[in-house]
């Protein structure tokens, strides 16, 4: 059976490549295996027949062979490790490179999506301008964190890895907000991802999907 995922039948980000789906593309781009993608409507996410699938009413998913999972880190998790490309070997720097997984979901992603919530979603709130900096901030010790891990090294770990792939596409969510350009190396890093051939093909997908 193939493999089917879903992804915004309309993406609010208009094909920038930040919806959630781009990272499932990705994954599945790296790993050379064949996808088909089912548009979901706003309203037919929030339908029985979706909500079977993914509970909180999102995308993306990912069904195969009678397999359905959500969240896009178990998916791409799921995907590295039914195929080779996105985990070492080795034991430990299998270990390591899903450790880089959970770092960006769990500690980086976090106060990146509260920027976004901040600005796009309670930006008329009376609290809103006083907590911008607070934000920001709380993501500048982040990236310094990131940035001093980082060092001189093309990845984190290594090789390219799902641990790269999944703090890229988290990463990039900072793009609109400059924050990103204040850490050179990490611009860098980001820019890395992108030019990957893989990610490449994800992209444009994505914005061919967004453009329908």
């Amino acid at each position: 059976m193939s493999i089917t995922i879903t992804a915004f039948e309309r993406s609010p980000d208009g094909g920038k490549g930040l919806a959630r789906d781009t990272r499932v593309r990705w994954a599945l781009e790296e790993v050379g295996q064949p996808y088909e993608v089912r548009p979901v409507s706003f309203q037919a996410m929030k339908e029985p027949a979706h909500m079977a699938v993914h509970p909180f009413g999102q995308i993306p998913t990912y069904e195969e062979s009678g397999l359905a999972l959500f969240e896009s880190g178990a998916i791409v998790l799921h995907i590295a490790g039914q195929h080779e490309g996105l985990l070492p070997a080795g034991v430990d720097a299998r270990a390591r490179a899903i450790g880089w997984m959970f770092a960006a979901l769990s500690t980086v992603e976090p106060p990146i999506l509260e920027l976004v919530v901040a600005k796009f979603i309670e930006g008329d709130k009376p609290w809103t301008q006083a907590r911008l900096p607070l934000i920001a901030d709380r993501i500048r010790t982040r990236l310094r964190q990131l940035s001093a891990r980082l060092g001189d090294a093309d990845w984190l770990d290594g090789a390219f890895s799902a641990g790269d792939l999944m703090m890229v596409s988290v990463l990039l969510r900072l793009r609109p907000s400059g924050l990103l350009d204040e850490f050179p190396s990490l611009a860098a890093y980001v820019a890395r991802g992108e030019a990957r051939p893989a990610y490449q093909r994800a992209y444009a997908a994505q914005a061919a999907a967004a453009r329908r």
